[in-house]
């Protein structure tokens, strides 16, 4: 289903679009930034809201923490707005300080994409970013899939560029599965397979160094929530105000991340083909949108900064070659209050109950 959801100040038309499965997952669709404004889980009892979203174009477009928002040309920051390619220097646009912050002002999450296939459980959108758009190099084809299958949502994204050019994309919903806004989603219980991470300096850009995550708040190898894990006390907690962190993903990490709310008894494990992932705590949000209360960011991406890193994963999409990345989101529901074992069996089993 499409239907309009308001206007832009060109005159643009902005359309939500409803995706549902057979399964009980509906996803409403933005064509505007790819937003995610909404993700619902009927199946096992009453509808469960997992994602946080606003009620109208307006509040998104005013909205400035990328609000269940695609992310590109890159995610995460690039220090200073600048890198180097081939012995030249590149100027980025600054959107946060000094800083260039998942793809600049006018990235994949700030501008009007082109619905090319629709269907009941599937759609498929495009944009193009021109040459030297926010600094970056090379005219840019993207297109993104948003598919449902049972309790599963799949993101793939694929593009292709005429030149050189940082790329590494990734999708920021922020998540309550507790289906309540009073619910914290940092007591959420949450499992990340990583064995290190990326500590960062003051303004939060990567110090290159790739850190172990034993004894530090990092390791969430066992489900804990994070409000248990964390240590105020710790110079990376205080750093971010909270968890900001690139968690890298161990060489036999069986997924991206698990997340499970004891509350409504929904469970979620992130899969990806990304080197690392990204947990945000969603701090800013207390300062931002108050009512919505707070949602966790499980971003599978890359190495932010990674193109001023020459010890990170290579970031750079080259003439020639087809960039993919695959995200799924698979979701469960058991008996609020049930154990974590049982949630984590009925994602591997893949039916939701009671």
């Amino acid at each position: 289903m499409k239907r309009e959801f308001g206007t832009l100040p060109d005159g643009s038309q902005v359309h939500l679009l409803t995706l549902r499965s057979d399964e009980g997952l509906e996803a409403e669709v933005l064509t505007y930034g790819g937003i995610l404004q909404s993700l619902r889980l009927e199946a096992g009892g009453e509808p469960v809201s997992l994602v946080l979203g606003l009620e109208d174009l307006p509040a998104y477009l005013a909205d400035t923490v990328n609000l269940g928002r695609l992310v590109g040309r890159t995610s995460g920051r690039i220090a200073h707005g600048r890198y180097e390619h081939d012995g030249r220097t590149y100027r980025l646009s600054v959107n946060e300080g000094h800083h260039h912050l998942h793809g600049g002002s006018g990235g994949f999450g700030r501008r009007l994409w082109r619905v090319e296939e629709q269907d009941v459980d599937r759609a498929r959108l495009a944009c193009t970013l021109e040459d030297g758009e926010d600094g970056y190099p090379g005219r840019l084809e993207a297109s993104v899939e948003f598919r449902l299958q049972g309790t599963t949502l799949h993101f793939d994204c694929t593009a292709r560029c005429d030149a050189p050019t940082p790329f590494d994309p990734t999708y920021h919903p922020y998540f309550n599965l507790g289906g309540d806004p009073a619910v914290p989603a940092a007591e959420h219980w949450l499992r990340v397979p990583a064995d290190r991470y990326l500590p960062v300096d003051a303004e939060l850009i990567p110090l290159g160094e790739i850190a172990r995550v034993d004894g530090t708040p990092f390791d969430f190898r066992q489900p804990v929530a994070p409000t248990r894990n964390t240590d105020l006390a710790h110079p990376q907690i205080r750093m971010g105000k909270g968890y900001d962190h690139c968690l890298v993903l161990a060489d036999a990490a069986d997924c991206s991340a698990e997340l499970y709310s004891p509350h409504s008894g929904v469970a979620m494990r992130v899969s990806s083909d990304a080197p690392a992932l990204v947990f945000y705590e969603g701090q800013i949000l207390d300062a931002h949108h108050p009512r919505l209360g707070r949602g966790v960011c499980l971003e599978p991406q890359g190495f932010p900064d990674a193109p001023n890193r020459p010890g990170f994963p290579d970031a750079i999409l080259r003439p020639g070659r087809k960039y993919a990345r695959r995200i799924a989101y698979r979701f469960a529901r058991v008996a609020p209050g049930s154990a974590w074992e049982d949630a984590m069996a009925a994602l591997t089993e893949g039916f939701a109950q009671k």
